[in-house]
């Protein structure tokens, strides 16, 4: 019998975490197999090996404990791959040879598979003098997009993932620059970008006081704390980003203050990290832990939610030394401190099966009960490790005592850490689980509520053919199995429903006993107002949450939502049926030079147009040079782009497309920015062309709904494609576009 509650699931086992050969061979046969080689893999360090596999298995099985998807994949394998979810790199100094030492080891951290996520407040803003060449400083917004060059660069070669977290403090002279970047659709993609906002910037906000931007002791501009704050909150009001990082809560509250400084989180942001810092994660099911679900006794089992947290903690330092890494330094700074994020997964489901609405103030203080008690026996279990193996190096016994989340700890944690130490400097952290929820048979994702009761997936089958699947929540599939055509009782909530200080709710409830931070969205109406929704940033802020990141339907990253059947969006067979428009004897347009920095030969690019239903539309293009050795690809770019142009619609992802391909021999610096290809030029050509003709307004992203279109578009925005699958079935959960269709996630 199999061990999937639904094909889904198996699907994501065989395609994501089943060990097969080169050639695609499966080694591992059965899912039993994969938790068998993940046990004794993560067993191989202990002394008596073979006692130990056997209790790692048992954590494993019925996927009551799920390892960052990392360690499943890794674990066991003899790949040198790092079983280390993601990384905060080194701080980036403020010269080039810095700058490109950093990006060297940023490029060799993502191709063994880690996220990184980088401070970019170290490097000097855009016009500061660079005294040793007389130049001025580009700043660090030039550099960002180099780093998003290179992401896509090592994406192409194979890797799994390709998330980045930037961050910039709300005092460097550039964050005006850093906080409107994603307003354009087609830069910085490969990151997501957070702004560190300190105690004193929140306290001129609510003073209305001034706040100035400095750099090195050089104030270079003064503002209302108030606008600056405005300007954030437009900004991912508008496109979801930037986030928000609190960043001296995050170090004030760090039970390693004493030895380190952060500055920088992992791309969803749940583990903030010094420099050179990794994140090791896993998460235990508390859905699958409670008894009598619906029932009048249900209730958490607690002592097996106890054995469970010890035994996970258990492995999870030994993933610490069974792990390779990338770069030395991110090895000798994981064995000094032994730091782990032990999470959580099916929050919002045992809520419901013990009768509790998500979000109500009684699931609040019940998440705050759950959330110590598995904070306290990571504590007392890390205890017994360092009774057993000694303490992580670089334990401090009174600085630790006095530091984080110690300060609120139990009496009795306290002091069994003051008489034997404690092996890992921090134990929990609430990461993103989208995926390893859906292998455990669709739990709701870490603290998240239930997204929908159920949706529509496409599954691979193994001839290769597709077939749609209905995708069930763990809960609701429980009741229905329990309980039949029974209605869901009136506690039933999902996401579409929660109200967004509900979110705010939960996030603080569980922050208070998570040593690190938590990934979490919170889901705002399209139609919320702009001042409710910068109340829940103050709000977030207020309740003690270490960071807040938004979700709001908006044109350039677009909605979370499935299309309804009204909303049909436009597909390959429709546009595949259009016929080419026959080309008229004389046709206006422009023609534009291209100065390539590495050729020889400007390259020149004409674009005509015409006009339909009165809109003047892209219709044909030429693309010359006396470059010989463009000539082939500039014909088929000339013929291909023509032949898109001619069957009209909505034609504007050519600019998106040309835009993304990146040259991995290195792109150029034009006009104070980074383009990573010479298509990419092109392709801004392009877009340069279809504003100025009113084709494309400015500002409004691609992928709209362009002027003049002929085949039936999408209603509201399509927003960002899948990079998997090209669906539009994109979704914010836990800080990260996950498709509900493909599966893809930048985060696991």
């Amino acid at each position: 019998m199999s061990r999937f509650a639904a094909p889904i699931a198996e699907q994501i086992w065989d395609m994501k975490y089943r060990l097969k050969t080169q050639d695609g061979t499966p080694v591992d046969t059965t899912i039993e197999d994969t938790w068998r080689r993940v046990a004794r893999a993560l067993a191989s360090v202990e002394k008596a090996p073979a006692d130990w596999e056997d209790r790692f298995y048992a954590a494993l099985e019925d996927f009551r404990f799920l390892p960052a998807g990392r360690i499943m994949a890794g674990a066991g394998t003899g790949r040198e791959v790092t079983l280390f979810n993601c990384f905060v790199m080194g701080t980036i100094p403020d010269s080039l040879d810095g700058i490109f030492a950093a990006l060297r080891e940023a490029a060799l951290t993502m191709q063994q598979g880690g996220g990184i996520g980088y401070d970019f407040s170290t490097i000097r803003p855009r016009g500061a003098p660079v005294h040793s060449v007389g130049a001025d400083a580009s700043g660090p917004l030039s550099f960002m997009d180099v780093w998003d060059a290179m992401c896509r660069t090592v994406m192409s070669a194979g890797s799994r993932r390709g998330a980045m977290m930037a961050t910039m403090r709300c005092d460097h002279p550039d964050i005006l620059d850093f906080i409107a970047a994603k307003s354009d659709p087609a830069r910085l993609r490969m990151f997501n970008m957070s702004v560190l906002v300190t105690d004193a910037f929140i306290a001129a906000v609510k003073a209305d006081a001034d706040w100035s931007l400095v750099f090195e002791g050089t104030t270079f501009r003064t503002l209302r704390a108030r606008d600056l704050w405005d300007r954030i909150m437009r900004a991912t009001y508008d496109y979801a980003e930037p986030g928000v990082i609190f960043i001296d809560r995050i170090n004030r509250l760090n039970n390693l203050a004493y030895a380190e400084t952060i500055a920088a989180t992992n791309p969803c942001g749940e583990q903030p990290l010094p420099p050179y810092g990794a994140c090791l994660l896993g998460s235990v099911n508390l859905a699958r832990l409670v008894r009598d679900p619906f029932g009048a006794d249900a209730a958490l089992d607690l002592d097996a939610l106890n054995d469970l947290v010890t035994v996970a903690i258990r492995m999870m330092d030994n993933t610490v030394d069974v792990s390779n890494f990338p770069l030395p330094q991110q090895r000798d700074e994981a064995q000094a401190k032994r730091r782990i994020g032990l999470g959580v997964t099916g929050l919002a489901d045992a809520l419901l099966m013990t009768g509790l609405r998500y979000g109500s103030d009684e699931a609040a203080a019940r998440t705050g009960d759950w959330l110590h008690h598995i904070a306290r026996a990571a504590y007392l279990a890390s205890v017994d490790l360092a009774r057993e193996k000694g303490a992580f190096p670089l334990f401090d016994r009174d600085a630790f005592l006095a530091s984080g989340t110690l300060a609120q700890m139990d009496a009795d944690v306290r002091a069994a850490i003051d008489a034997h130490g404690i092996r890992n400097a921090l134990l929990t952290s609430i990461a993103p689980t989208g995926t390893i929820s859906l292998l455990a048979g669709n739990v709701s994702s870490g603290i998240e509520p239930v997204f929908a009761y159920s949706y529509s997936r496409k599954v691979l089958l193994p001839d290769g053919s597709r077939t749609e699947e209905e995708v069930v929540d763990y809960a609701v599939q429980m009741w229905c199995d329990r309980m039949g055509d029974a209605p869901l009782p009136g506690h039933f909530t999902d996401a579409q429903t929660l109200s967004p200080l509900d979110h705010v709710r939960m996030q603080a409830a569980a922050q208070v006993w998570v040593d690190s931070s938590i990934s979490k969205t919170i889901n705002c109406p399209e139609d919320i107002s702009f001042e409710d929704f910068r109340e829940v940033y103050m709000a977030a802020w207020d309740q003690g949450c270490k960071g807040c990141t938004t979700y709001r339907p908006n044109p350039v990253t677009g909605a979370i939502l499935t299309a309804t059947a009204a909303e049909k969006p436009t597909t390959g067979t429709d546009l595949a049926l259009s016929v080419p428009t026959p080309r008229p004897v004389a046709l206006e347009g422009a023609t534009y030079k291209l100065k390539w920095p590495d050729s020889e030969h400007a390259i020149y690019i004409t674009v005509n147009d015409i006009m339909q239903d009165g809109v003047q539309r892209p219709f044909e293009i030429f693309i010359n040079s006396k470059n010989m050795e463009h000539f082939a690809w500039t014909v088929a770019l000339t013929r291909m782009i023509s032949a898109v142009f001619r069957r009209g619609g909505d034609v504007t992802f050519v600019v998106e497309e040309l835009k993304a391909v990146f040259d991995p021999r290195g792109g150029a610096w034009m006009e104070g920015r980074y383009i990573p290809s010479i298509l990419a030029a092109i392709g801004g050509v392009i877009e340069k062309h279809m504003i100025a003709i009113g084709f494309l307004q400015p500002g409004t992203g691609l992928g709209h709904d362009p002027v003049g279109s002929d085949i039936p578009m999408q209603q509201g925005p399509r927003g960002k494609t899948c990079p998997s699958c090209g669906s539009h079935d994109l979704r914010m959960i836990e800080g990260c576009l996950t498709c509900a269709t493909c599966g893809y996630s930048r985060c696991g």
